[in-house]
């Protein structure tokens, strides 16, 4: 009777999309998507400054890349940097050459990938589902928490989700009757970029989801059709050609490893097994691995009864089932295989990212199916309408939280360097990319009053209108008004991120080293170069490292052409001793350290902690 009562629906929903203008609706499906991914990112293309850490470390790259025209081999500080793939940091490169060296020039590649991957949400859930499916899988990509909260660093992780999922979606479309090639060849050439952009899992994911697709489906049997041998000429005239030449370039690093060792041995499988060196990451607890998926796409991971009720309730044979039915097991083997993967591998919180786009397509064809079943039906209940329930009730209870924070805060200054009103733990023990919420305390919500004031209205007021429309059975304006709150939400976010620049970035300390450095003078960092990366972007020339050969830094510095930007103490007491001016930056957890080392110093500027030293006035 279900599947019987699915199919029903199934009907209702093309027909009713069909009867009310799907021109229009279309168009204004368009227009809300790019409304919401202006309101939320256009801005963050240009706010904050690069951040400390991977960010500025990435752009750097970019940055060195673009200015030496070396296009194979990476390098960060002129040491080489052989960890990643080079895609990312060619469009960087390439964003450069047109807009200069700038932050929006840095973020611009990401935003795209970012835009392209609502805009492929978009038309894969539309094809299977339906235009409102379609509408609300790019709004819930453009507004999932995750999404946003790792793309404000330049990581590959976006680019790689888009190229995985849209080489899946153009092998589900190759298999469709009257499919032309280039959709194979167009697949293909995917995989190699993703590959070009994040290393094999470009490879192992959709590779595994086709697998595992065949396998179930018994559509193996077509293989004929796959253009498996041009099909993979194409992928390795894409995919190999750097790899060979990076390869070449190369050659007697550590222990006369080179970089075939280092990248798919060191990067890959040790690191899947957690045996890589330098070990400079974590792995979470599983409980709180999987839990964290509930943030990462919040607020849509709350309607996840409605895609499992779909999945139970829809169990039709690919086999004999239309596209929706192949997007539907494609969506679950491709998230399933990532979540999986990961829960095995060492993790970063924002590993899984691939795995989003899926879950977020299933979720906008759960809720249309039990939104249009629930209108049908005349039902009062339902789990749409419990899980909106359970979002006034989280809304509320954190917008309780942050006014409450806001009142107890009235009194206290405004403070412009948060930095300073943090709780600050020992950044040598981050590993993970979140660890920064650690540091919240009491006296900080008096510079965010602007932000918090703006979350605390969305949580508090968008989660319950929405349950109001759904309760009147007006579905669709109840999704509208859940993705305008979240808007409301993540725009109050990037305020908030605006504000912890300071403490996050150098970019104020590289200026006033600028406008104190003369041609001659040293600039240094003292311990990992993480910690003032952006240093490095900000006054775009080279910076000794002071007891700093470590993590990402030290498979490049094995190398006999390595710059001489690796000092000791000793070096740097005999520099500091000498008749050359330095100018030293020091993390907040090591200032102690280096105030016993060097008694004679002159405090040149401080910024959230951080300091900057000098021998000389």
């Amino acid at each position: 009777m279900g599947h019987i009562a699915l199919s029903a629906i199934s009907t209702s929903i093309t027909s009713e999309h069909q009867s009310r203008r799907p021109e229009q609706l279309r168009g204004f499906s368009i227009f809300a998507l790019a409304l919401v991914f202006a309101a939320i990112y256009f801005g963050s293309m240009f706010t904050p400054p690069l951040l400390d850490d991977a960010d500025s470390t990435h752009a750097e790259a970019a940055r060195e890349m673009y200015v030496t025209h070396d296009y194979v081999t990476l390098h960060v500080n002129g040491v080489r940097y052989l960890e990643k793939a080079p895609l990312p940091y060619w469009l960087v490169a390439f964003s450069y050459h047109i807009f200069g060296v700038n932050e929006f020039a840095t973020r611009l590649p990401m935003a795209l990938s970012i835009l392209l991957l609502g805009a492929l949400a978009f038309v894969w859930a539309k094809r299977a589902f339906g235009e409102r499916a379609g509408l609300y899988s790019g709004l819930f990509v453009y507004t999932a928490a995750g999404v946003f909260l790792f793309t404000r660093i330049l990581i590959p992780d976006v680019l790689l989700s888009l190229l995985i999922a849209a080489s899946l979606y153009l092998f589900l479309t190759a298999l469709e009757p009257g499919s032309r090639p280039w959709r194979w060849y167009a697949g293909y050439s995917c995989m190699a970029f993703g590959v070009l952009t994040k290393g094999l899992i470009a490879l192992v994911f959709p590779g595994g989801a086709a697998f595992v697709y065949l396998a179930i489906t018994g559509e193996w049997r077509r293989w004929r059709e796959f253009r498996l041998f041009s099909g993979l000429a194409l992928f390795s005239l894409i995919a190999a050609p750097w790899h060979i030449l990076a390869g070449l370039r190369n050659t007697g690093g550590e222990g006369d490893h080179g970089f075939f060792w280092f990248y798919f041995v060191n990067e890959h499988f040790l690191r899947f097994l957690g045996k890589r060196y330098p070990r400079d990451y974590n792995k979470l607890p599983w409980a709180l691995y999987w839990s964290l998926h509930l943030v990462w796409i919040f607020p849509w991971s709350f309607f996840f009864p409605a895609a499992i009720r779909t999945a139970m309730d829809l169990r039709r044979s690919p086999r004999q089932g239309d596209f929706a039915s192949r997007t539907r097991l494609m969506c679950w083997i491709l998230a399933g295989g990532v979540l999986v993967f990961f829960a095995i591998s060492t993790n970063q919180e924002y590993y899984t990212f691939p795995a989003y786009l899926p879950l977020l397509v299933l979720l906008a064809d759960g809720m249309t199916r039990c939104e249009l079943s629930e209108c049908q039906a005349g039902v009062r209940k339902g789990w749409l309408r419990i899980s909106a329930g359970v979002l006034v009730v989280i809304g509320v209870a954190a917008s309780v939280t942050l006014l409450v924070l806001l009142w107890q805060s009235r009194h206290l200054p405004f403070q412009p360097d948060i930095g300073s009103v943090l709780a600050k733990h020992d950044m040598s023990t981050d590993t993970l990319s979140t660890s920064h919420v650690l540091d919240l305390s009491h006296e900080s919500f008096a510079a965010l009053r602007l932000p918090a004031l703006i979350a605390a209205v969305a949580l508090l007021t968008m989660p319950l209108f929405s349950l109001v429309l759904r309760l009147r059975r007006r579905h669709l304006m109840a999704t509208l008004m859940l993705a305008a709150g979240m808007t409301l939400f993540l725009v109050a976010a990037h305020i908030a991120l605006g504000r912890f620049g300071p403490y996050l970035s150098s970019e104020a300390l590289a200026r006033q080293i600028a406008a104190r450095s003369r041609s001659g003078d040293r600039i240094m960092i003292y311990g990992d170069q993480a910690f003032g990366s952006s240093l490095l972007f900000y006054l775009q020339q080279p910076v000794d490292l002071v007891e700093g050969r470590t993590t990402s830094m030290w498979f490049g510095s094995t190398f006999p052409d390595t710059p001489r930007i690796y000092l000791s103490n000793d070096d740097l007491l005999r520099e500091w001793n000498g008749s050359g001016r330095v100018f030293l930056f020091v993390p907040p957890h090591l200032k102690s350290k280096v105030d016993a080392l060097l008694p004679r110093r002159v405090v040149i500027a401080e910024v959230s902690g951080k300091y900057v030293y000098s021998n000389q006035l």
